[in-house]
């Protein structure tokens, strides 16, 4: 009789410990709690194990909708001082039975920032191999950044256009103003002793009353 108390004692243990170890749907964990906290990390013991299959229910029972679920469900093994260690789940319903691997690998995704925040770790020190990191939501953007940069270079393309445009107009003008300069000067539009010289152009020459009465009195 007493051994058969002690059989029903001490076997759930035993199957529960096999089944983790010999398991293919089970993952492992590893934490880097002094790397990620360093002065003010804590030490990992049997309340902190008891928190991580408390965490990893709630997982189960998100994913699921299974209140049922709860730390007898999580079984751990192979342990290490370095805070590793493998985890199954098993069914609630049916101790001895696993739950598959993609089951559980889609509730540790789905809910990763509450185990993270846990304990105060992130998905580079809080790992589950096998199981990639969760990524941040992508950032949704009103104007998508391509359409910005291109509006930013048609822009100051035209900028230049405008501009070059502008430096020729303004080329054209102060040549057109300095070919008008040069072409007064060769008409004559230059005063000599009040009197423009323009004013002879197209004559033989102009009469001289002095002259003409030198000439006469030559001739006397």
């Amino acid at each position: 009789m007493l051994a058969g108390v002690l059989l029903l004692i001490f076997l759930p243990p035993l199957v529960a410990k096999d089944l983790c170890k010999d398991s293919q749907d089970g993952f492992k964990v590893r934490l880097s709690i002094k790397t990620a906290l360093g002065e003010e990390a804590y030490d990992w013991n049997e309340s902190e194990m008891f928190l991580f299959r408390s965490t990893l229910a709630y997982a189960m029972r998100k994913e699921t909708k299974n209140d049922t679920y709860d730390i007898t469900n999580i079984l751990v093994c192979n342990d290490t001082p370095r805070v590793s260690f493998m985890f199954v789940v098993t069914s609630p319903g049916q101790p001895d039975q696993l739950i598959p691997k993609e089951q559980v690998e889609k509730a540790v995704r789905e809910n990763k920032h509450r185990i993270n925040n846990a304990f105060l770790l992130s998905d580079m020190t809080l790992e589950f191999l096998g199981i990639p990191p969760t990524l941040s939501a992508p950032i949704i953007y009103d104007t998508e950044p391509w359409l910005i940069v291109f509006g930013v270079v048609i822009g100051a393309v035209a900028v230049g256009i405008v501009a070059l445009l502008m430096s020729t107009v303004s080329k054209k003008r102060r040549a057109k103003e300095k070919a008008a300069g040069l072409s007064e000067e060769d008409e004559g539009i230059v005063k000599e002793n009040g009197t423009a010289l323009s004013s002879f152009g197209g004559k033989e020459g102009a009469y001289n009353q002095a002259f003409s009465n030198d000439d006469r009195f030559t001739k006397l």
